[in-house]
């Protein structure tokens, strides 16, 4: 388990370095979003796949069941033999040896902070969307709730095939999209029943975008190695907050006896990112979000 961990720790800023010597500049963001694509349907095939169809052909045996799902990354590997567009120049291979992370930067600690946000309210309310819905009476809404929590970042990444060339690397997409992952979660606590759950979709949907618009910024703003660093720095910033936030609001809830303030914490952690992103380092074009 740790080594399957480490190995998606290492791909996920791995790829970004990679899109910048795979393909032209004028392809980097539908690249971002073809891989994030990829990401984004793999996780919810899988998770919706698994118990209701793959376990039971495979006799209930989950150590199988992880053989099979591990199957297609052999096929990933034979794919990187393939020709690249680009070869590694001299310069790329043999200059900037540090890999470490530039922790001064500060277009790292904004992008870690915001992908935090995306992450926390999305893990977060699944995490909690159990207890929250037993709360208010609505245990009978917990499937569909899971359902459309989880399905609403695959209708996210396909958006994004389509309107990635127009959205990444502006600053209003990001803008527009952190804002409406906030108010659902918002929704998500002052609504009840259906409305609630419109709420959650509409939290997941531009959780997915956020995330999506975030990741694919290192190559857009960085070359090569550089783009590595950078992703792999904004990662480690967002992946310690979005698991150790989650866990502060359920503290929370269990210190004050309420399922909600889990949910409640976590919209209160995600409002110091709004100035953040009105800071960022990028293009306005408005014209351009449509």
């Amino acid at each position: 388990s740790i080594l399957m961990g480490l190995g998606i720790a290492v791909m996920q800023p791995a790829l970004p370095a990679l899109l910048t010597r795979w393909l032209e500049p004028a392809q980097l963001a539908l690249g971002s979003a073809v891989y994030m694509n990829g990401m984004l349907m793999g996780e919810f095939i899988g998770a919706g796949l698994t118990l209701p169809i793959l376990m039971p052909l495979l006799n209930n045996s989950w150590q199988l069941t992880l053989i099979v799902w591990s199957l297609p990354a052999l096929l990933v590997v034979a794919l990187l033999f393939l020709p690249k567009q680009h070869a590694l120049t001299a310069s790329n291979s043999t200059n900037n040896k540090s890999w470490l992370p530039n922790w001064s930067d500060p277009l790292l600690w904004r992008m870690g902070f915001l992908l935090a946000v995306s992450a926390s309210l999305f893990f977060g309310g699944n995490a909690y969307l159990s207890s929250f819905l037993e709360a208010r009476g609505e245990s009978h809404l917990l499937e569909a709730a899971f359902f459309w929590f989880n399905i609403a970042q695959m209708f996210a990444s396909i958006l994004m095939l389509f309107m990635a060339r127009r959205w990444i690397a502006r600053i209003l997409p990001i803008k527009i999209s952190l804002i409406l992952t906030i108010a659902g979660m918002l929704g998500m606590l002052l609504f009840s029943g259906w409305l609630s759950l419109m709420f959650g979709f509409m939290l997941s949907f531009w959780a997915g975008i956020l995330l999506i618009l975030l990741v694919a910024l290192p190559p857009q703003l960085r070359s090569g190695h550089e783009a590595g660093k950078l992703a792999a720095g904004a990662f480690t910033v967002s992946y310690s907050l979005s698991f150790f936030l989650p866990l502060a609001g359920g503290l929370v809830a269990d210190w004050f006896g309420q399922a909600s303030l889990s949910l409640w914490f976590l919209l209160l952690m995600s409002l110091p990112a709004i100035p953040l992103a009105w800071g960022f380092p990028l293009q306005n074009n408005s014209n351009k979000f449509c």
